[in-house]
């Protein structure tokens, strides 16, 4: 057993016995105990007094203990859930490219009450084995509503989360599916990162949920599509933005990857009961709808964090208005500040109001990686954009960039939408319309280390 495995299996005790899945300082004591870490350990880990941690690891053990029919204690826990899970390993099967029917002692025993005993001859299939660890989570609490209100409430079977690589949308995505494990029958995780054609990936899929492959891909296209029908599944695409083409505009897919463009839109042209989330630094057609009435298609574009909260555990020495000052400078973005919070260690002994007293925006090394291979995406068109607009401190009307730029009024247009597409590019509602490059991409291509693009 892995420690998801664990955690997934407790949930499920956890909520047969309460009718509540495991809430975060739960779901931190699993994990600590599992990894034989002390209360001291856990509580430090998730913002807590030790006290309250073994508070909340002794209610933990006594409803585990109700479910299991045994004596679970923190120092025999593991031990106790490893022989239960191999013991059990013919109704409990859970992780990758594996069924597994959740039964427990409870649900069993014909002294208790009945009220689950549908989720005895369940079948479910999971594979987050791809899906990442969630150590800390701030302040998206409206995100996880409206993916809620959106995948349960309105049936929505297609919905796309965008935005700026490091601001959290594998991190939203995944909090949202722990807390929604129970509502599927089927959840499978695959990242796009290392594409594979869309024939191998529905292979996978397939196999997954345990089916005998077809000898075509329609064949097995429409074996998906049953199984869609008659499971409530959730099916997660991470990094979509690698199956579009390197410079050219945003959302161009490869030729080897068109025909993930029609397996879109079959999700959303097609009856089912089941949902599609794809995460992608690039929109696509397929990521936007204008009359969100007639398709179940939506969007979610993620924007950088505010919450000083996202500070914490850095070991960086800092006040409110420190922190608040640092978050705007970086965006909000967790990828960034983390980058930016060992700089800070390193150089300035962790001393946030020292470092800002320099008084200039310091764009790290990773950031400077980074940056780079976001430019090389960029189409030619995109790329004379963005040097251009970084040559200016205020933002710009589409004129007065026509003037300075060798470009055709449509190749100004096309860049311009596919450079918001890709958050690089801000619109500016005034008149005229003013578009603006981010603080830190703007401070990235104007100086000398980057007089090669």
């Amino acid at each position: 057993m892995d420690v998801n495995e664990v955690l997934q299996f407790v949930d499920r005790l956890v909520f047969e016995q309460t009718g509540k899945h495991l809430d975060d300082v739960q779901r931190a004591i699993v994990e600590g105990t599992w990894e034989r870490q002390t209360y001291d350990n856990i509580a430090h880990e998730c913002h807590v007094n030790k006290n309250y941690a073994s508070d909340v690891g002794a209610e933990l053990w006594e409803l585990l203990s109700q479910a299991l029919g045994e004596d679970i204690k923190k120092n025999n826990f593991r031990s106790t859930l490893e022989r239960v899970y191999i013991e059990s390993s013919q109704n409990i099967c859970i992780g990758t490219n594996h069924n597994f029917t959740f039964s427990s002692p409870t649900l069993n025993n014909p002294n208790k009450n009945n009220r689950e005993t549908d989720i005895k001859s369940q079948l479910f299939y999971y594979d987050l084995n791809l899906a990442p660890k969630i150590i800390n989570f701030y302040n998206r609490e409206s995100e996880l509503k409206a993916l809620y209100s959106w995948i349960l409430d309105h049936d929505i079977r297609l919905i796309s989360v965008l935005g700026l690589s490091g601001i959290g949308k594998t991190t939203l995505v995944k909090r949202w599916v722990d807390l929604n494990l129970d509502k599927f029958e089927v959840i499978i995780w695959k990242s796009l990162k290392y594409p594979k054609p869309l024939e191998l990936l529905i292979d996978d899929l397939l196999n997954t949920c345990e089916q005998d492959l077809k000898a075509t891909i329609n064949g097995n296209l429409k074996q998906l599509f049953d199984i869609f029908t008659d499971k409530k599944c959730l099916i997660i695409f991470d990094d979509v933005h690698h199956i579009f083409t390197p410079g050219e505009l945003s959302g161009q897919y490869q030729s080897v990857y068109q025909d993930y463009q029609n397996f879109f839109k079959l999700i959303t042209e097609t009856e089912h009961q089941s949902h599609l989330i794809l995460m992608s630094q690039e929109q696509c057609a397929e990521m936007n709808c204008l009359d969100e009435e007639l398709y179940p298609i939506k969007t979610l574009k993620l924007s950088g964090l505010e919450n000083e909260e996202i500070l914490s555990g850095m070991g960086l020495k800092t006040d409110e208005d420190s922190s608040l000052k640092l978050i705007e400078q970086y965006q909000g973005n967790p990828m960034y500040l983390k980058d930016v919070a060992v700089l800070i260690k390193d150089v300035f002994d962790g001393d946030v109001a020292e470092f800002l007293a320099e008084d200039s925006l310091v764009i790290t090394k990773e950031m400077r990686s980074h940056f780079n291979q976001l430019f090389n995406r960029l189409s030619p068109v995109e790329q004379k954009i963005v040097v251009e607009l970084s040559k200016f401190d205020q933002p710009v009307s589409r004129e007065e960039l026509r003037q300075h730029l060798d470009l055709s009024s449509i190749d100004l247009i096309n860049g311009l939408q596919s450079l918001q597409q890709r958050y690089l590019v801000s619109k500016i509602k005034a008149d005229p319309i003013l578009f603006n490059l981010s603080l830190l991409f703007q401070e990235h291509w104007r100086t000398p280390v980057n007089t090669s693009h």
